[in-house]
């Protein structure tokens, strides 16, 4: 069984993990946590429940209390790890994959991940070869509200949205839990009830022909910005006035309007991030570092750098003031201020994204692969041993920059992807070298 990932534990639930699993992870996590109590939280797929009931028997047999906050976004299992100063947590969801999968994000004190490299391979091997001991004094389920004291914690961040046309997109997730309390009701909601199936869409709203409904929407409803939430809310994304989708790197840009005009300081970004971001946010006063994908990383880098905020190409955005932790809603909240202060100067969210966009980028584009790393080698040989590039970071995979064109090949730590992004300074160079990458990597098909 395949569900040990890099940043948490994922997969098909009855194929690549299972209750008896699940049950073994839950007794084993005081342990690896030295924790006598674990927070747990949940979202709405079909599965969770029964994940829930096997993760608690694990934890109580072990000797340790469970508290239970019940259906959650991610976020607020974070939040809630801080807010009652417990030094493990879970979330059992599998985020923005399909019905079939499920999965558990596992934190430490002060919502720290813990990661392959932080805790879970040290947790798979507990799984794999330690025995089971029952306590012989159970440990109990306690009842624990959560959801009021993150709404207050958010509502902190709300920004006055009674002048703007808001379209929404739930994606019959874990965004309706807290939504309407938020935002208010008088706005476009799309797939606002749950449903774990997620008849509507997969809860993925990285993919463009997931946010079809929210775009037709957006353009019905002549609204001022269209929002997404994926299923267990930690990410989310943007669609401009027109319905164009707002790549989400580009939105780091518009929090560093938000913070950089009355701070200066650090800023993360991930390794895949356009110049056009990088740029703006340099010229507003930031100091931007590369670093590595994935919110076990991220975290603990913004954490190192006391970093102000950070954002990723997946549309996941960090915050010092969320205990270093990714919040789809204190995002949102923040992004609908700028729109609404925008909105008064006569400025769309589109034409203020237009006006930080200085080179052509072709996103992120996946090539599924059986020889990942011969790809990757014959790219750096080409790119690296033949040319001379400017910069080139060797960690998670490879950022190679040249003078007006670059371009990060990586492999992805949640599925069987190479993953290309590549920019330049205007599309034609955009396209040559595409082109030139794309086939290259195809020999390897």
């Amino acid at each position: 069984m395949g569900a040990f990932k890099a940043y948490d534990i994922r997969g098909i639930y009855n194929k690549d993990f299972d209750k008896e699993t699940v049950y073994k992870i839950g007794y084993f996590l005081p342990k690896l946590l030295d924790s006598s109590i674990v927070l747990v939280g949940r979202d709405v797929r079909i599965s969770s429940d029964e994940i829930f009931a096997s993760l608690c028997n694990g934890i109580t047999d072990s000797g340790a209390d469970v508290y239970d906050i019940g259906l959650a976004t991610t976020p607020m299992v974070y939040f809630s790890t801080v807010h009652f100063g417990v030094d493990a947590s879970v979330q059992i969801t599998a985020s923005h994959n399909p019905p079939k999968y499920n999965g558990l994000k596992i934190s430490r004190t002060k919502a720290v991940p813990v990661g392959s490299d932080s805790g879970l391979k040290e947790l798979e091997a507990m799984v794999n070869d330690q025995p089971i001991v029952v306590s012989q004094k159970k440990g109990t389920v306690i009842s624990k509200d959560a959801k009021q004291p993150y709404l207050a914690f958010l509502k902190q961040f709300a920004p006055d949205t009674s002048s703007l046309n808001l379209s929404i997109d739930c994606s019959h997730g874990m965004a309706n839990l807290l939504v309407k309390d938020l935002l208010g009701s008088d706005h476009h909601y799309l797939y606002d009830h749950f449903d774990g199936t997620f008849p509507a869409h997969e809860p993925n709203p990285l993919e463009v022909e997931n946010c079809k409904d929210l775009q037709e929407a957006v353009l019905k409803n002549k609204s001022d910005i269209g929002v997404i939430y994926d299923g267990d809310a930690d990410r989310v994304m943007f669609l401009d006035e027109n319905g164009r989708f707002l790549q989400p790197d580009y939105i780091t840009s518009v929090l560093g309007y938000h913070y950089l005009h009355k701070e200066k300081g650090n800023v993360l970004v991930d390794i895949r991030t356009s110049r056009s971001t990088t740029e703006y946010l340099a010229k507003l006063g930031a100091t931007v570092h590369i670093w590595k994908v994935g919110h076990a990383f991220a975290k603990t880098k913004l954490r190192d750098l006391g970093a102000i905020f950070g954002g990723e190409l997946a549309g996941h955005y960090y915050f010092r003031d969320f205990f270093n932790c990714d919040s789809g809603f204190l995002a949102s909240l923040i992004v609908l201020d700028v729109v609404a202060k925008l909105k008064k100067e006569g400025i769309t969210i589109g034409s203020f994204i237009d006006s930080i966009i200085a080179y052509a980028n072709s996103g992120e584009m996946n090539f599924k692969l059986e020889q990942k790393d011969q790809a990757v080698a014959a790219l750096y040989d080409r790119f690296v041993n033949h040319d001379k590039p400017e910069k080139v970071l060797d960690f998670d995979g490879y950022r190679i920059e040249f003078p007006t064109w670059w371009f990060n090949v990586r492999k992805s730590n949640t599925e069987p992807y190479l993953r290309l992004v590549v920019e330049a300074k205007n599309e034609a160079e955009l396209k040559a070298r595409t082109k030139e990458l794309s086939d290259i990597i195809k020999q390897f098909n």
